[in-house]
């Protein structure tokens, strides 16, 4: 779960990128932080960085408590801040139209890195295995 904190810095930059970003691009003549589905999909993003942010926060207070669900939440919230984080800096990257692929711009980066971080540590798909494991497991 610990990969799952370094997210949140690459989300958040991505996310502070393509606010300023939208504000200045413009299609059809108008900034495209006009545009309803500008408007929500940030909006998406950064509800993402925040539930994420508390998931780990979470976890982190149940390995402190020694709680016997504390893998599970781990689990938990490495997938979903994983999954979550390399969503909001690949809509990012979308908000900087073509130009978000070059390398003078830093998400390009940051969506190939958050990549890998869904398989690194164990991949999601065991993230999923331990959590089931726990739901199915007798109390």
């Amino acid at each position: 779960w610990t990969l799952a904190v370094t997210q949140f810095g690459a989300a958040q930059a991505c996310f502070d990128s393509a606010v300023e970003q939208v504000k200045v691009r413009k299609q059809f003549g108008k900034s495209i932080a006009t545009f309803q589905n500008t408007q929500f999909k940030l909006a998406e993003m950064e509800a993402d960085i925040v539930a994420s942010r508390l998931m780990i926060r979470n976890a982190a207070r149940l390995v402190d408590e020694k709680s016997p669900d504390a893998t599970s939440h781990c689990a938990m919230a490495k997938m979903f801040a994983t999954e979550k984080c390399f969503d909001v800096c690949n809509r990012a990257l979308q908000m900087f139209g073509g130009y978000g692929y070059l390398k003078d711009y830093p998400i390009e980066r940051y969506v190939r890195d958050l990549r890998v971080h869904q398989i690194l540590e164990g991949t999601n798909e065991i993230m999923r295995m331990i959590i089931s494991r726990n739901s199915l497991k007798d109390n």
